[in-house]
C-alpha cells in the first residue's frame, strides 16, 4: 500500500514536477487544494522557516505527513535577491512575467558573471504537525541570468535562467531533463534519500 503524503503547495507546476520525480515510488503525493485548504501565510526570511510553515499548516488540517518546499532564484549581485519572495517580486499583483521584467530591468548593463545566479529549493518533510525533527533537504542549480527569455517549457524564472554546460535557458530542457539537474530535482532526491526509511517502516 503506498504512503500518502499532502504536499503543501497550490502551484500546478510544482506539483507536477514532484509527481513526475516520485513516479515509481512507493509514495502517492496528494494535493493539499483536494482537502479545500487555503495556503499558509509566508512571512519568515528564510527557505527554511516557510517551508516548515506550509507543512505545518497542511499536515494539520489534512492529518496527514506532509512534504512542503520554499524555493526561489538568488542573484548575487542583488544580494541574493529575489530569494524567499521570488514568486511575489514584483508586487502585490506579481505573476511570472512581471516578476521577470524587474529582475531584467535591475540587471540592466550588467554582463557575465555581474549576472550569476542559483536557484536554491529546501524541502521538507513533517510526520505530523508537531513533529520534533522534521526531515530537511536542500537542492541548488547555478546559472546566469540570460538578457532575454528564452524556453517554453517550465515556469516562474526558468526562461531567463542560462546554464553555462547545457548552453540553454531551464525553459528549453524538457521535464524529464529539468528534473534531472533542477535545484528541486536535486533536493527532492536528497529528501527522499532521508525519509524512505521512515515511509517503510511507517515511523509516526
Amino acid at each position: 500500500m503506498k504512503k500518502r503524503i499532502v504536499l503543501a503547495s497550490g502551484n500546478p507546476g510544482k506539483i507536477d514536477e514532484i509527481n513526475r520525480m516520485l513516479a515509481g515510488t512507493s509514495i502517492e503525493i496528494v494535493a493539499q487544494s483536494e482537502f479545500g485548504i487555503d495556503s499558509a501565510i509566508e512571512d519568515k526570511p528564510t527557505f527554511i522557516e516557510n517551508a516548515l510553515i506550509k507543512a505545518r499548516h497542511a499536515t494539520k488540517y489534512c492529518g496527514l505527513p506532509a512534504i512542503a518546499d520554499d524555493s526561489g532564484l538568488e542573484v548575487d549581485i542583488l544580494g541574493g535577491e529575489p530569494g524567499v519572495i521570488s514568486s511575489r517580486y514584483s508586487g502585490p499583483d506579481a505573476n511570472d512575467e512581471k516578476n521577470i521584467r524587474k529582475l531584467l530591468g535591475n540587471l540592466e548593463g550588467l554582463d557575465g558573471r555581474d549576472r550569476s545566479c542559483r536557484f536554491r529549493c529546501t524541502m521538507v518533510y513533517l510526520r505530523h504537525e508537531f513533529d520534533p525533527s522534521p526531515v530537511i533537504a536542500q537542492g541548488t542549480l547555478d546559472g546566469i541570468v540570460h538578457h532575454t527569455t528564452q524556453g517554453t517549457f517550465g515556469f516562474g524564472y526558468d526562461p531567463i535562467v542560462w546554464l553555462e554546460d547545457r548552453q540553454c535557458t531551464l525553459a528549453d530542457l524538457p521535464p524529464e531533463e529539468k528534473n534531472k539537474i533542477s535545484h528541486r530535482g536535486n533536493a527532492l532526491r536528497n529528501l527522499v534519500g532521508k525519509l524512505m526509511h521512515l515511509v517503510e517502516t511507517d515511523v509516526t
